[in-house]
């Protein structure tokens, strides 16, 4: 039956279109965004889970920064232990030397302090210098650094609760100078004898009171190189365990972001071929509908 008011072919054609430039807009919509979920209406359960594991990410980059810092940190006290231990011209290790030459006899030991006073000073320039972003392990004079130091190593989330791994740091393991004179190098061997930092042999003579004298700074030099040596070798596996929390991060940040791509990310060569297809069926849809409208047409000619 033709009917003037109810056009049935035009509203299959219409219904038709519309379905066909619905799947259209959201082809176009993946192919601008690159993702197929783009929103929680695209699909709730994965729109979720992508955006926890993004924040996660974000956690985690901030993570992979406080390690950058730290490793900065670590890395500056680090050397400059190593360079209070020193060699044969500098350091602990020059100032044992000269400490063993002063047992010779009828040596000027005044002009072996002048070197010895010089070495003092140097080691205590070297660990004021070891500081980086106003944090100082080693020269602790003014008495206010933390007694300990937690650096940010990692961070979880088990269902909605997060935790973050660190590394704590006890300054007084690496501390050569206090306030309270309790440090590495300005720790007084007993009551009646210096410490490494104020020793000074320019009045002894070859005496065996003062040849004794110099047999305890001797060993007190030696048991202050192995302390430091301590204290750096403590830093050496600090620094290593960073370095590889640091690598951790970095590849768990990018499995998390090839994770979330698997849920949200579009297949342009799949979208892409579904495009000219749904521009193709568009095109039809049109003609399809125009054709339905002119058939009402035919009506007219009833009339004639």
């Amino acid at each position: 039956m033709s009917s003037l008011l109810t056009n049935s072919t035009a509203m299959t054609a219409l219904q038709t279109l519309r379905s066909v430039s619905s799947q259209l807009s959201t082809t176009q919509t993946r192919i601008s965004t690159g993702q197929r979920v783009a929103t929680a209406s695209d699909n709730a359960a994965y729109w979720s889970i992508a955006t926890s594991m993004r924040a996660d990410n974000a956690a985690l980059s901030a993570v992979s920064d406080s390690l950058g810092l730290s490793s900065a940190t670590v890395d500056t006290e680090y050397t400059a232990l190593t360079t209070v231990i020193g060699d044969k011209d500098s350091g602990l290790t020059k100032l044992q030397s000269l400490l063993v030459e002063a047992k010779t006899a009828g040596i000027d030991r005044s002009k072996i302090q002048a070197d010895v006073t010089q070495i003092q000073q140097q080691m205590k320039a070297t660990a004021n210098a070891a500081t980086f972003n106003g944090v100082n392990w080693l020269s602790t004079t003014t008495g206010t650094t933390p007694t300990s130091f937690s650096l940010v190593s990692s961070y979880s989330r088990v269902g909605g609760t997060p935790t973050i791994g660190s590394i704590t740091v006890t300054t007084a393991n690496y501390s050569l100078y206090t306030s309270t004179q309790n440090g590495l190098l300005d720790t007084a061997a007993s009551s009646s004898a210096p410490s490494i930092d104020t020793i000074n042999i320019s009045a002894l003579t070859d005496s065996a009171a003062d040849q004794t004298l110099l047999d305890g700074y001797i060993a007190q030099v030696t048991a202050g190189i192995n302390s430091v040596a301590s204290a750096a070798a403590n830093l050496g596996a600090v620094k290593n365990r960073i370095a590889t929390n640091t690598d951790f991060v970095k590849s768990l940040m990018d499995s998390v972001d090839r994770g979330v791509g698997q849920l949200v990310d579009a297949d342009m060569n799949q979208e892409s071929t579904r495009l000219a297809a749904l521009q193709v069926q568009q095109q039809l849809g049109v003609q399809a509908l125009s054709i339905a409208n002119n058939s009402s047409q035919s009506i007219l000619s009833l009339f004639r």
